[in-house]
């Protein structure tokens, strides 16, 4: 059966809040995953979150929640259903690429890749998009209860990164989770929203940081396999980090400190808005080489003055 992608308006419902949804992905939030975009509150060209921040974009109508690595997909994270319900359907036989123009032709409007809709109670659905090809394990009139596998975390339909996009909808109706609504305070503290427990939601941080002998590829970055093991004592030392949310005038300072002291440090002012965006810096070693010992990588996400986010990593040349 095919999914049915409805056009929704960006305005939100008021809604009688009566589904609880538990997250639909078998990860921790903040270490193995992370929320990456949100659904757009803005009806103009323009796009902002629930928070009045840019981790959306415009005419976005799920949350998703994206993997830190190519290699975490390929490893395989189920994708699980946020709450009881009966599938309505599904596809499973899209492949997992980057989205390019190109591909344009071969999606042909089935931008959510491989998924499932699942309908609920008091007419209520959800969406899961962007699954493995393959990997989708219900069909049509089974009954799922929460928290079961429908399939696993893919990079299937138009995306850029592996991640699973979860709409909610009530009576074919836009429902944000976080705020269903349709309310936007951008100083108000967090709330529940329909989750079945508070979630953190950050604008922006960390997501990696590794070690390497030279600037590493943007792809190896997001394929998670830039960081090295193990470093010589004549070759450069590089410390990178992969970070999201970026906004312009937000700080990444990379610092290096070995057995002898503080090495390298490094402030990179960031000039435009990124969804996911890299950084890096290094030293070139001394006649002598570097010595043996612990090489310790910070790698800190200011904004506005306030730590965002900071990330510590370690390194032994023998």
């Amino acid at each position: 059966m095919r999914l049915t992608l409805a056009l929704l308006s960006c305005a939100m419902p008021a809604v009688a809040q009566d589904i609880s949804l538990a997250l639909p992905i078998d990860c921790t939030l903040g270490d193995s995953c992370y929320i990456q975009n949100y659904v757009d509150h803005d009806p103009t060209e323009g796009a902002s979150d629930f928070q009045c921040g840019v981790l959306t974009y415009d005419g976005h109508k799920g949350t998703d929640f994206g993997l830190i690595s190519l290699t975490a997909m390929e490893d395989g994270v189920d994708v699980l259903a946020a709450a009881a319900g009966t599938v309505r359907g599904v596809r499973n036989d899209m492949r997992d690429v980057l989205y390019t123009l190109d591909l344009a032709g071969e999606i042909n409007g089935r931008d959510c890749g491989n998924g499932v809709v699942v309908v609920h109670d008091n007419g209520w659905e959800t969406q899961y998009c962007h699954m493995r090809m393959g990997s989708v394990s219900v069909l049509p009139g089974d009954i799922v209860e929460t928290g079961d596998v429908l399939g696993l975390v893919g990079l299937s339909g138009r995306t850029q990164f592996p991640h699973v996009h979860i709409s909610v909808r009530q009576g074919g109706q836009m429902v944000d989770p976080f705020a269903p609504e349709g309310q936007t305070d951008c100083n108000a503290a967090p709330v529940d929203g329909l989750w079945d427990a508070s979630i953190t939601t950050p604008t922006g941080g960390l997501l990696a940081t590794g070690f390497s002998a030279k600037i590493p590829n943007y792809a190896a970055v997001k394929a998670g396999t830039a960081a090295a093991q193990t470093l010589m004592s004549d070759a450069p030392i590089v410390l990178w980090a992969f970070a999201f949310g970026a906004q312009a005038g937000d700080v990444m300072t990379l610092s290096i400190e070995g057995p002898g002291g503080p090495l390298f440090e490094t402030e990179d002012v960031l000039d435009r808005q990124q969804a996911l965006f890299m950084r890096a810096g290094g030293l070139n070693p001394p006649d002598v080489g570097f010595p043996a010992g612990n090489y310790t990588g910070t790698a800190i996400q200011m904004r506005d003055g306030v730590e965002l986010d900071r990330q510590i990593t370690v390194i032994t040349l023998p």
